[in-house]
């Protein structure tokens, strides 16, 4: 904390100083009181401490600027996950710790229907890829498969403790990674089933490449394969010298396929030729360290994603560092400085915008360009564990520990 303000204090003698007043502080006007007042909620005013008084951090939590279009209420724990359904844009699907996912209309916020009968915290939710599906899977490793039109369950199956759960890019196909390593492939709604053994490190990420005939898949020990998904086998397999030295994290891919950049708790990014399987470079920040970590730990790279419109990558850090590399001479261009880890990022579809979201509770906009941000919105009052742009990156809905979704409209000036 800056000591400039206390060290402006003259005293002289024995002077005392009673109170300090602020004069710099606006009064606030009667409506924006009104819409205070409008906000609470009076059913629960009778759970306030004995005394009737609130703490000064509830009163600096409701002081805090909303900066979001809708807030979305139903869930009674942290939300873990949110995607749009991919054709419209239109709905959202939730799912959290209450141990339930929703589905519902993102101008609104009106509940379509409710993804029941799950035993653990729902940690997936994705709509396929044609919108006409919802896929969710929670902790223990139960999974549905529900029909938007009818908002029926249509399928359903037990695996191990579920890692990450992914769609088809063009057909009704469930992919899914467990904790015992296996990667499992169903069509929906026949259930007909496939699996990958792959080693028994957990399947920690997923992702199927564009052309929808491999899958990329990283696991628990640093290990990537690269899956042929008609015959069953691993086309690639990196690991050792080359590979990460620690679980992956997170991976992404580019718009053809041809690359991938994979992220790990080693503190490094791979960038790996799919046709190949050749690691083609590394990115790390040096002398990172993660705020309140130990010195033998790295710092964790927590997501990764290609710009579709110029050859930049980004990778994003525990320690909030935002880290923007050129893709062709893999020089470091921008670190973007966030004040707490990032949780995850994504790349704008036609633009050079990359948005983060982190364990601040705050959604920030960076050019990659020039490295600088361009907007910031807030409104949760804990982390952000997940978020997701619209196609015209109009709209970005997050998901936070808050027990609280919201649907921030983006303003930009070139828009």
């Amino acid at each position: 904390m800056d000591n400039t303000e206390e060290n402006a204090i003259e005293l002289h003698g024995d002077e005392e100083i009673i109170e300090v007043i602020d004069l710099n502080d606006a009064e606030p006007c009667p409506d924006d009181l009104a819409d205070d007042l409008g906000d609470v909620d009076f059913e629960d005013l009778g759970n306030a401490d004995d005394e009737g008084w609130e703490t000064e951090d509830e009163m600096d939590a409701e002081a805090e600027q909303d900066d979001s279009e809708l807030t979305f209420s139903k869930h009674t724990g942290s939300v873990f996950c949110v995607s749009l359904d991919p054709v419209s844009n239109s709905m959202a699907v939730t799912g959290g710790e209450d141990d339930k996912a929703y589905v519902w209309r993102v101008s609104d916020g009106e509940v379509l229907f409710e993804c029941t009968g799950h035993k653990d915290s729902v940690t997936c939710a994705v709509f396929s890829h044609d919108s006409s599906l919802v896929a969710t899977g929670d902790m223990s490793g139960l999974i549905k498969a529900w029909k938007v039109e009818t908002k029926e369950e249509i399928w359903s199956f037990e695996v191990g403790d579920l890692e990450w759960l992914e769609w088809h890019p063009r057909a009704p196909v469930l992919l899914a990674g467990t904790d015992d390593g296996n990667v499992w492939m169903w069509k929906i709604p026949s259930g007909d089933c496939k699996t990958f053994q792959g080693s028994a490190h957990q399947a920690t990420n997923g992702k199927i490449l564009p052309d929808g005939k491999r899958a990329v898949v990283g696991y628990d020990d640093g290990t990537v394969r690269l899956w042929d998904l008609k015959q069953g086998n691993a086309i690639h397999v990196i690991k050792g010298q080359d590979g990460h030295q620690g679980a992956l994290t997170c991976l992404a891919c580019n718009k053809d396929g041809s690359l991938v950049l994979t992220g790990s708790v080693d503190g490094s990014a791979k960038l790996i030729n799919t046709n190949t399987g050749k690691v083609l470079g590394s990115f790390s920040v040096e002398g990172g360290k993660a705020k309140g970590a130990e010195e033998e730990e790295s710092n964790s790279v927590e997501s990764v994603g290609f710009c579709n419109i110029l050859p930049l990558i980004a990778v994003a850090y525990l320690d909030g560092t935002l880290a923007i590399y050129d893709l062709s001479t893999q020089v470091l261009r921008h670190r973007c400085r966030h004040e707490a880890g990032i949780v995850h990022l994504q790349w704008e579809e036609s633009s050079s915008v990359v948005s983060t979201c982190c364990l601040d509770g705050a959604l920030r906009l960076w050019d990659a360009r020039s490295g600088s941000m361009v907007s910031e919105y807030s409104g949760h009052t804990a982390e952000i564990l997940d978020f997701t742009l619209n196609r015209e990156a109009s709209l970005a809905v997050t998901a936070s520990g808050d027990n609280q979704v919201k649907v921030f409209c983006l303003q930009r000036p070139d828009r």
